[in-house]
């Protein structure tokens, strides 16, 4: 009466559904877990240059350029379900021309079974810090926070800010363009 791809359909199925039931247990497991972690930031050295961006107009804007030491200890965070960390350390100001700026400075991928215990000393940014005017200089509120992407087998991916975070200042006059960090 039955076929055997009428079989193999329906194996197939209750195989699909099975799995899919077995996913959502093992998402169930863990959605309740706390991401969050203490961190220390500290800022070592701060410069604010006056450059030319050649990537959008001719106009000189501010660059800054800041050393920093980060230390967390993230390895409670990692279960079983839990593939890796992605790291990443953002700056957020204020200028008169916008009222949020959020820039990436550095980020980093911990997968399960790696070190996840951070001590970093004199760390640079891996990324430029560019203001889209010249709105770093004297800049008084500037704050650098760590926030982690948890990436699980199964689930959501939340997007979780560390505890902890530092507020610094650039300097009121600019660097010349030669000096080196």
């Amino acid at each position: 009466m039955n076929t055997v791809l009428s079989r193999a359909n329906t194996i197939f199925a209750f195989t699909l559904s099975v799995m899919a039931a077995l996913t959502f247990c093992c998402f169930l497991t863990t959605a309740m877990n706390d991401h969050l972690s203490p961190i220390k930031i500290d800022v070592n050295k701060i410069i604010v240059k006056n450059v030319q961006d050649f990537s959008t107009t001719r106009d000189k804007n501010d660059l800054g350029f800041i050393t920093f030491d980060l230390q967390a200890d993230l390895q409670h965070l990692f279960n079983w379900n839990m593939k890796q960390l992605f790291l990443y350390l953002t700056a957020e100001y204020t200028t008169p021309n916008n009222k949020l700026n959020q820039v990436v400075l550095w980020d980093k991928i911990i997968r399960r079974g790696e070190n996840a215990r951070l001590d970093y000393r004199s760390l640079h940014s891996k990324y430029y810090f560019f203001d889209d005017g010249k709105g770093l200089r004297g800049n008084q509120n500037v704050t650098l926070t760590l926030s982690w992407n948890v990436i699980p087998n199964a689930g959501t991916l939340p997007r979780i800010s560390g505890v902890g975070a530092k507020t610094f200042q650039f300097p009121e006059e600019y660097t010349p363009g030669n000096a080196r960090i």
